[in-house]
């Protein structure tokens, strides 16, 4: 084993050693002291003195150097026990050590072998007597470089040694090295504490040797499993090698270039290759299609002289070597022959018919074409028949409409009691033959889609209240009760005017047909929807007769005296349909009726809590009201209603007399009729007026459009006919 270097505990002892030599000189020098002056002193009693003294001195020196002697004994014996621990340590440390298998070597912080075992020294034969502690790394790691110990050091000496000096200041895991004798050691070094480097150095040849055996052993495998692979592909293969020697091959090969199995010695090399192939399917073409290929792919076609005509790949590989294929496509090309020619064949049929898709194309141009004219006419056609309606309905209402005027003016005069039966007869023939004209009408335009349904959120209860307010008088009037459930008071989403149609008709039928008891409308709320019921006890519907009386025309008991001709519920069923709002019955006979519609739930909003003008105090007395209509017996009513009332009525008939009339000031309000002669309307000539003055416009157009439009521009309007009693109201509302 190598030299070792003093422990600590040898060096303390050496350093107590030192002291009780010091302690030694000191006592000798007092005592050689105290003798001199004892020469130099006679006097006995000085002599005496300095005796007492010199001996307290003395024994106090004595006793010190006798518990420094003692200390140092003890030291003795501590470091006596020392270091026989540390040399019976050391020698079972250089034991342990001298026992591992693995190869040890521990270096000091300033990289200085301090210990080392036989197993380290025997990976370096040749120079182990010369590798002793105190040595430093790179001295011992150049003698390995210089004796060639390594493989690495062989090849490059001074790039091992700079690789296995960064190597060991890393000192941070584990390295694998060759040495020139063919074994494999595994370094591991890590850091100690101090700063030193401790390495362990395991011999790894056997494994080394195992990794090598089990991956020729995997090589032979994939070797077998590649010449298996070769021989089960239809494709002919051989690849040489950079000398040019054959090295794989496979049976199909054999079978392409029309070899037999015992001719694979002629192919051995590649120049015998090109030789059979030119012997056996006739004189290489131009280009050399089996040339050798030094780099990259080519791809040639090859015909033999048998008529085949053979694909040859050549592939150039990495390490100098090339790889060929032979695949036979002479069935390939005769296929793509044929399909050449079918494809002929097609594309001929494909113009024929491309030509015959052309001429549909065209006819069907031509029949959008004349689609798009038919639906242009039938548009056109819609809106003149909107007009004829809007146009039908004004000359039809405009008598009407004159003669409620005339019949409300007679009514409120004094007459004999036969006259004034006759008025009130003629007044009731006059609401027939306006409900007749009203149902008309408005079933002629949900027929004609001239009804466009203005769909909104709205609250319920306030349609309910002004059914409350329409039918409580008839129903009283016939001796029935009716009943409004608080349960309608919710927000519903429809179109109100088309939504109030369907329930006044369900009341109204309900009335008509009920001759005791009552009739009753609620409102039952589901999840996203609302059902509105109107519940009779009449005499009942036999369920065979459900869908027939929503027919036009049609009543079941003509019989029974009640007006009406068998339009209401017609109407109820097209605005359900046009709205979306599905229609129901439940009935049977004698149990009376339930109609219903469901409508969505709407979205509750802020109301405008501005309260309707209230009529002023005072009424209509001495008002002075401009009427402006292009019928004679329309003015003429019109003076004779608003005299009875008290008003001043100006009449003119057209825009140029209305005019000269504003012109003379004095006008508290205005009604025109909408529409007048030579296309002018009633709104447009008071906007030409330019006087603010409160205007109600008098309309046979019941559509939503005309009514947002004139409630944007600030006029009112009443529908025809015009009831007096809803005239002298909304006069009385806006008059200032």
């Amino acid at each position: 084993m190598a030299r070792r270097a003093p422990t600590p505990a040898e060096l303390e002892l050496e350093t107590l050693r030192a002291e009780n030599a010091k302690l030694r000189r000191i006592n000798g020098v007092l005592m050689d002291r105290v003798e001199r002056s004892t020469d130099l002193q006679g006097n006995a009693f000085s002599l005496f003195e300095t005796a007492i003294t010199l001996e307290s001195k003395v024994q106090a020196r004595t006793r010190d150097l006798e518990h420094a002697l003692g200390a140092l004994a003890a030291s003795n014996a501590a470091l006596t026990h020392a270091r026989d621990e540390a040399t019976e340590a050391r020698a079972r440390l250089a034991d342990a050590i001298e026992s591992m298998s693995e190869g040890f070597a521990i270096f000091d912080a300033e990289d200085r072998l301090v210990l080392c075992n036989r197993t380290y020294l025997d990976f370096w034969p040749r120079i182990a007597d010369r590798i002793l502690p105190g040595m430093r790394f790179d001295e011992i790691a150049r003698l390995i470089g210089d004796d060639r110990a390594a493989l690495g050091a062989m090849v490059s000496p001074d790039r091992w040694l700079s690789e296995r000096l960064a190597q060991h200041s890393v000192a941070s895991g584990g390295h694998v090295h060759a040495l020139a004798d063919g074994r494999w050691i595994q370094v591991n070094e890590l850091r100690t504490s101090e700063g030193g480097i401790v390495g362990i150095y395991n011999d790894i040849t056997e494994v080394k040797a195992s990794d090598a055996r089990e991956r020729a052993r995997e090589l032979a495998q994939k070797s077998v499993l590649l010449q298996a692979t070769l021989d089960n592909i239809r494709l002919g293969v051989c690849v040489y090698d950079a000398d040019r020697r054959l090295i794989a091959w496979n049976r199909s090969l054999l079978a392409v270039i029309g070899l037999p199995v015992d001719g694979i010695p002629r192919i051995a090399s590649h120049d015998g290759l090109v030789a059979t192939c030119a012997e056996l399917n006739g004189p290489m073409e131009d280009g050399e299609p089996l040339g050798w290929l030094s780099a990259g792919e080519i791809v040639t076609t090859r015909r033999h002289a048998s008529g085949r005509s053979i694909e040859v790949r050549r592939s150039a590989m990495p390490d100098g070597g090339m790889v060929m294929s032979f695949e036979d496509i002479t069935e390939r090309l005769r296929a793509a022959e044929a399909l050449e020619a079918r494809v002929a064949e097609r594309t001929a049929d494909i113009a024929a018919v491309n030509d015959q898709l052309t001429a549909q194309v065209r006819e069907r141009i031509a029949a959008e074409e004349a689609m798009r004219e038919a639906m242009q006419a039938a548009e056109e056609a819609n809106r003149s028949k909107t007009r004829f309606l809007a146009a039908a309905s004004h000359d039809l209402l405009q008598p009407l409409n004159a003669a409620r005027l005339f019949v409300s003016a007679l009514g409120e005069r004094r007459l004999a009691a036969a006259n004034a039966g006759l008025v009130r007869q003629i007044d009731s023939a006059l609401d027939s033959v306006e409900d007749l004209l009203e149902a008309l009408l408005e079933i002629s335009k949900l027929d004609a889609g001239a009804v466009r349904p203005n769909v909104i959120d709205f609250p319920l209860a306030e349609t309910m209240r002004h059914m409350r307010a329409e039918f409580t008088p008839l129903a009283r009037e016939r001796g029935l009760a009716l009943a409004f459930d608080d349960s309608c008071d919710a927000w519903v989403r429809s179109d109100p005017r088309l939504l109030r149609r369907i329930v006044q008709n369900f009341i109204s039928n309900a009335l008509r047909y009920t001759d005791s008891g009552g009739v009753t409308v609620r409102c039952h709320a589901g999840a996203s929807v609302l059902r509105i019921e109107v519940i009779d006890t009449g005499p009942g519907i036999d369920p065979a007769h459900h869908r027939e009386i929503f027919a036009e025309f049609r009543r079941l008991d003509r019989d029974r005296p009640v007006k009406g001709i068998g339009l209401g519920l017609a109407i109820v069923e097209r605005a359900g349909r046009m709205l979306g709002h599905p229609i129901g019955l439940e009935s049977a006979p004698g149990r009376g009726a339930t109609f219903t519609v469901t409508v969505p739930l709407g979205r509750a909003q802020a109301v405008d809590a501005a309260a309707t003008p209230a009529a002023l105090r005072g009424g209509l007395a001495g008002r002075t009201v401009l009427v402006l209509d292009n019928e004679e017996a329309i003015l003429s009513g019109m003076k004779v209603i608003l005299s009875g009332w008290g008003c001043h009525a100006i009449c003119v008939a057209d825009r140029a007399a209305a005019i000269a009339a504003a012109g003379r000031g004095g006008i508290d309000a205005i009604v025109a009729d909408y529409h007048l002669d030579a296309g002018d309307t009633g709104d447009a000539v008071v906007r030409a007026l330019g006087l603010g003055i409160p205007t109600i416009i008098v309309t046979a157009d019941r559509t939503a459009e005309l009514k947002d439009r004139l409630r944007d521009e600030g006029f009112h309007w009443l529908n025809k006919p015009v009831k007096p009693a809803q005239l002298r109201a909304l006069l009385s509302a806006i008059v200032r």
